[in-house]
């Protein structure tokens, strides 16, 4: 009816091949107009899971050898080095790279108001908070070793789980299915069950000091995360770089502090790099990458992805530690380790569908 009426008022002045002509045309443009936001769509969403699974993908990988580098740097079962200097080096590590990084940024796409440096005290003032608490969880990470081993560490690790399932509902207020809920009771279970010892009759083969020590960590690791997540995302369109550098900022800071407080005598006598061996310099390289993957998780992806992640590293982790520490995987580590693995993809699954 619409085309007829047009077809109507216009009759006098052109003809018939003249409106169909002109309608085509119209039609084309149309359907070009709504198939190019589409595309375009479709295109941006294509590349943005593939930012997600790159970052999801590296920080597995760079977290399963991380407790093997830590591991695998102490020398007749004790640290030669000072750990405090190599937290200190990683976090100056994270801070060059993230600048380089901006530098680059700069160079290619000039200084905008979402990637220059300077800014305001109110978004500043929030990064001393996370620094902090990732300062200390990092050296609780380097003593644990003194209680469990490269494996049970990475089982250990994924209490971080539910303090972050906990925190990520208490904090950034966000909905978890009763499928995800109940995978993080499975994924207790899980790592309880790893953790069996099948030639005595203890059930936890890890000390209380280690259990102790991984619950601390679990909380603060959770809650820093699901803290930086909120800063990070607070305003999307700020260079992650920009964000990387004011957070390690601050740890450079308070790792320097730790320095004066706990090693300054033995700094100051045997050296900073006193102790540091070739996989010393490899654990901090990776300690860097795996924070600036942890935070490009947070930026583009949240929390649960980064635990996945550590997750499947444990796994890795494991199978690795046979071929290199002659570990031997008992059948409740084997258990457990499936429990862990079905609780992950139930909360995969399990996510609620949005409300149509």
């Amino acid at each position: 009816m619409e085309y007829r009426r047009v077809k109507d008022q216009i009759y006098d002045d052109l003809s018939q091949k003249d409106v169909e002509s002109l309608s085509g045309r119209t039609l084309s443009s149309a359907n070009t107009t709504a198939i190019g936001p589409a595309s375009a769509g479709g295109a941006k969403a294509n590349s943005s899971w593939k930012l997600k699974s790159v970052v999801t993908l590296a920080l597995t990988l760079l977290t399963s050898s991380q407790a093997i580098l830590i591991v695998w740097s102490k020398r007749a079962g004790k640290y030669e080095y000072s750990v405090t200097t190599a937290n200190f080096s990683v976090e100056a590590l994270k801070c060059l790279l993230s600048l380089a990084a901006l530098f680059r940024t700069w160079n290619c796409h000039g200084v905008t108001d979402d990637n220059r440096l300077t800014t305001s005290f109110d978004e500043v003032g929030v990064y001393p908070i996370p620094a902090v608490l990732y300062m200390v969880k990092n050296l609780l990470q380097y003593y644990i070793f003194v209680y469990v081993d490269a494996p049970a560490y990475q089982i250990l690790k994924n209490l971080n789980i539910i303090s972050t399932g906990v925190l990520y509902r208490i904090i950034l207020k966000k909905k978890l299915s009763e499928i995800q809920w109940a995978a993080f009771v499975l994924l207790c279970a899980g790592c309880t069950t790893a953790q069996l010892n099948p030639s005595s009759d203890h059930v936890l083969q890890t000390p209380i000091q280690g259990w102790m020590m991984a619950i601390v960590m679990a909380l603060l690791s959770g809650f820093a995360g699901v803290y930086t997540e909120a800063i990070i995302k607070k305003r999307p369109s700020r260079n992650i770089n920009v964000q990387n550098f004011w957070l390690y900022i601050f740890g450079v800071i308070f790792n320097l502090v730790a320095i004066c407080v706990q090693d300054y005598d033995a700094v100051m006598n045997k050296g900073f790099f006193h102790g540091y061996s070739f996989i010393t310099v490899l654990m901090i390289l990776n300690h860097a990458l795996s924070g600036i993957a942890v935070s490009m998780v947070m930026k583009y992806a949240d929390n649960i992805v980064k635990v996945y992640s550590t997750s499947v590293a444990m796994l890795l982790t494991a199978v690795v530690s046979v071929f290199l520490f002659n570990f031997h995987l008992s059948l409740a580590f084997f258990l457990g380790s499936t429990v862990v693995s079905v609780s992950v993809y139930l909360h995969s699954i399990g996510k609620l569908q949005p409300q149509k």
